[in-house]
């Protein structure tokens, strides 16, 4: 197992063996494996459509028909392609205005741009691309709700906008369509009227009515008929101009532009639904299957790889190299500028994918003859076959470091550089592929460019890759392997290939090549697999120890101070000046309290968190957090659940004066008269009485049947007890009662903590005890004094109230049997705090109660302690 260490984190002690993890069924495990094997399926049965379309086309033909495409429309489907991803920038002007937001014209053309390059490519465009709109348009001031608003928004005009534009198309090209479709033309123009005259009536209904109730359970609410419709012509822009820009590398035959456009929204389409990332396959299928019989189709399916080239990979490229050179700008202070450079290695990511699936599409393809002569002639067979064998292995390295790049691991970032750098000189004496070192000097560039976005110091396999990322890899493979089996449909499989060693053998190098990716590949996700799921956690150092105290002296908030009993690892920032305490039960990584420090810092240790939890296959959870900052984790995808009330007394008010707390008075008289005296030690102080407040401590435990609580209750430990005041009750002059105190620099709040009396002292000695305290630290000037929190308290006990709140109640009345819920919460009522919620923060459905399991152990010291007390 790999311990888990921030990156300012320091060597610590070896850290304890963590429990196994819960068992699981044989239903979860296979149900989480069904869409992995629904993938699978569709690229087999993609690869088997395309395969029986080129069953008479030759991987020569298609070379021949990429490399002698005019220069002109290459030059004319580039500008298509600028013009479509100019209209799509609509989509996003439609969407602000339609939430009622603005931003400067620079952040909608990034945010659209750099959205749209990375949705077409990686597929799920809104998850991909929402996430840089989220971001991007978050850090220009607009709050998550209206972004999310925003999103669903771009999508359904996305999906209205091409059925429209579609259908339009259908209308026009009915003739040409339906030799093709074998569906009549009459048929054909009925379908797309309806359609049509279905958009024409959803912009009337724009124009009658601003919102539309959905099943009466949803209400949307509908854009203006001005916006509708030019949100329609954006559309009709986009298409239109993306259509194009296959149509001008596209054959001469009797398909027309309109029967074009109608079949490219359909593979569109049909792409989107599959889930494929960027629909490859399907739409080539489409394609492919639209022009059968009109034209040569080793023609069609050139015009098709180049236009995955411009239209796809380049608009990639282009973004990837505007954020680079955003993070080399000086102004990079401004927000918007921040939140695009925190987007750097989502995009490196993928461009870092794409480049190892283009080292394995090399690697299965053969050099050009002339490369081949010039290879014989100045370079040993040797440094040939080890360039091309290396090159593969590589380009499955970088399916796996993108991985790394997507979370920012420092090892990631180093492993990417020395592969890049060194596959852009095996470039040269594996083809002379002077367009492979181009693109790998590019990434190189861009990685060197970015090296401060990659910081987090973890274990490249830290880690456990799930099943998408394995099923992603496992797909690319297969389809090199199909790529391999077509480019060489040609030569005889013999047991021989394997031991052909010249420079013209491509196929017997291909083959070689791809066997050692297959092997490594398969070894590498059986050994993700069957290991055991990473999460031994550091101890912390005592340096680290220090370093959480000097940021606790400057925080109002006391709470916090149980980080130094030195039971929960620290996820320090980058600064320094603020950090998560957490710890880890089974799959549950838990941070107790808000973040601790500069909350200017708090985001992003929030995400950070989260990465951190789901890099090892575990749930990130935020155990009591006060209601102020509930938005970070809401926003950060998580659901609130209460778990209870806090309690804190006013001390600026606070009085034992009047009838109300009258009965605090007479606890103060009545331990006077038990001969009662208070007493408080400085921190200097207690290591002195360090032996008498252990027996106090042992007494209470046996006496209460209980052992040591920790995480989220203070323990018994000298070292931590001796950072904070503790306050006495001593009677005839000797400790009969004792509570430590959490207090920072600030001196606004104090809270007690450990609260224990012995067997001598007198009945209500606590009671004199608080009130004491009370009043001694209002004196001081102290504002709040914390009592800690009631569990279960303060549900909400309505009919209709949510079932978390339901089941709450009634643990809080019936389970004292467990815990001495109604006890706590009325020893606590008895000095008339204010009460505020705590909640726990986790992902939904079975999870919280999941985790709670988790954090009872985590406090109890396993299972065990939470069933024994």
């Amino acid at each position: 197992m790999t311990a888990v260490r921030p990156m300012s984190a320091r060597p610590a002690a070896p850290p304890p063996t963590p429990a196994p993890l819960p068992a699981e069924g044989l239903w979860p495990r296979l149900r989480g494996w069904l869409p992995a094997l629904g993938a699978l399926f569709l690229t087999v049965l993609v690869l088997a459509a395309i395969r029986l379309l080129l069953r008479e086309v030759s991987y020569a033909e298609l070379a021949a028909v990429v490399r002698g495409t005019p220069a002109s429309h290459i030059g004319l489907a580039l500008l298509a392609t600028v013009a479509s991803y100019v209209a799509l920038m609509g989509y996003d002007w439609s969407g602000l205005r339609y939430v009622g937001a603005r931003v400067p014209a620079r952040v909608l053309a990034l945010a659209s741009f750099s959205g749209y390059a990375l949705g077409n490519t990686v597929g799920l465009g809104v998850l991909t691309g929402g996430a840089v709109r989220m971001r991007l348009y978050a850090a220009a001031g607009i709050d998550a709700g209206r972004i999310g608003q925003l999103i669903a928004f771009i999508a359904l005009a996305f999906g209205g906008g091409i059925v429209a534009v579609g259908a339009a198309a259908l209308l026009w090209g009915a003739g040409q369509i339906e030799p093709i479709a074998r569906i009549p033309a009459a048929g054909l123009e009925l379908i797309a009227a309806a359609i049509l005259v279905l958009t024409a009536a959803f912009i009337a209904l724009c124009a009658w009515r601003r919102e539309l109730s959905l099943f009466d359970r949803w209400t949307l609410r509908l854009p203006g008929p001005g916006l509708a419709a030019a949100q329609l012509l954006f559309s009709a822009l986009d298409i239109l101009a993306a259509a194009a820009a296959l149509w001008f590398l596209m054959p001469q035959s009797d398909v027309g532009f309109p029967a074009l456009t109608a079949f490219y929204a359909i593979a569109i389409t049909l792409g989107v639904i599959s889930h494929v990332p960027g629909g490859l396959g399907v739409f080539e299928a489409v394609i492919l299957l639209a022009y059968r019989g009109h034209a040569p189709l080793e023609q069609v399916a050139g015009a098709l790889v180049l236009y995955r080239a411009i239209y796809f990979l380049l608009p990639l490229f282009a973004a990837v190299g505007l954020l680079a050179w955003n993070e080399l700008r000086v102004g990079v202070a401004q927000r918007v500028g921040r939140a695009a450079t925190q987007l750097t290695p989502l995009f490196l990511s993928t461009l870092t994918f794409v480049v190892g699936v283009m080292l394995l599409v090399s690697g299965v393809t053969p050099a050009t003859d002339e490369a081949t002569e010039l290879l014989a002639l100045k370079v040993p067979l040797e440094v040939v076959e080890a360039a091309h064998f290396l090159g593969s292995i590589a380009g499955l390295a970088l399916l796996f470091v993108a991985r790394g790049l997507l979370h920012r691991l420092d090892a990631a970032w180093w492993t990417a550089v020395l592969i890049t750098g060194l596959n852009f000189w095996l470039a040269l004496p594996k083809g002379v592929a002077l367009s492979e070192m181009a693109v790998l000097g590019f990434l190189l560039l861009v990685l060197l460019a970015s090296r401060r976005e990659f910081d987090r110091r973890a274990s490249l396999f830290a880690g456990v890759l799930g099943w998408p990322w394995l099923v992603t890899v496992g797909i690319v493979v297969a389809a090199v392997s199909w790529l391999l089996f077509f480019v060489y449909d040609d030569v005889p499989y013999t047991s021989q290939l394997w031991w052909q060693f010249q420079f013209d053998a491509h196929a017997p190098r291909g083959l070689r090549a791809l066997l050692a990716v297959v092997l490594a590949g398969l070894g590498f996700a059986l050994w993700q697999l069957f290991r055991p799921a990473s999460g031994r956690v550091a101890a912390p150092s005592a340096a680290e120890l220090e370093r959480a105290a000097a940021v606790l002296q400057a925080q109002p908030v006391v709470s916090a101070c149980l980080a130094l009993t030195g039971d929960k690892s620290f996820l320090f920032s980058e600064s320094g000046r603020s950090f998560i305490m957490y710890g880890k039960r089974n799959r549950s990584w838990v941070s107790l309290y808000d973040p601790v420090g500069a909350q200017e810092e708090w985001p992003e240790l929030v995400w950070r968190f989260i990465e951190m939890a789901d890099e090892h296959g575990g749930r990130a959870v935020f155990y009591q957090v006060p209601p102020e900052q509930l938005s970070l984790y809401l926003d950060a995808g998580l659901r609130a659940y209460k778990l209870g009330e806090y309690a804190s007394v006013d001390l600026r008010t606070f009085s034992t004066k009047g009838p109300k707390l009258a009965h605090l008075r007479h606890a103060v008289s009545k331990g006077e008269r038990d001969g009662l005296s208070f007493q408080l030690l400085s921190p200097g102080e207690v290591p002195a009485l360090l032996p008498q407040l252990r027996q106090i401590s042992d007494a209470w435990l046996e006496h209460h049947q209980t052992r040591e609580k920790s995480f989220s209750l203070g323990a018994f430990l000298p070292e931590y007890l001796q950072r904070s005041p503790v306050a006495l009750a001593l009677k005839d002059g000797k400790p009969v009662a004792f509570a430590n105190l959490l207090v920072t620099g600030q001196r606004e709040e104090i809270a007690v903590d450990l609260m224990r009396y012995g067997a001598e002292a007198p009945r209500g000695a606590m009671d004199y005890l608080f009130v004491r305290m009370l009043l001694h630290y209002q004196a001081e000037g102290y504002a709040r004094f914390g009592l800690g929190m009631a569990p279960l308290s303060g549900f909400a006990k309505h009919p209709l109230a949510p079932r978390w709140h339901r089941f709450g109640s009634l643990l809080f009345g019936h389970g004292e049997s467990f815990y001495n819920f109604q006890g706590l919460r009325a020893f606590k009522e008895k000095f008339a705090p204010e009460w505020e919620p705590r909640y726990l923060c986790a992902p939904g459905g079975l999870q919280p109660l999941l985790a709670l399991m988790d954090i009872a152990a985590l406090g109890s010291g396993g299972l065990r302690g939470v069933i024994s007390k």
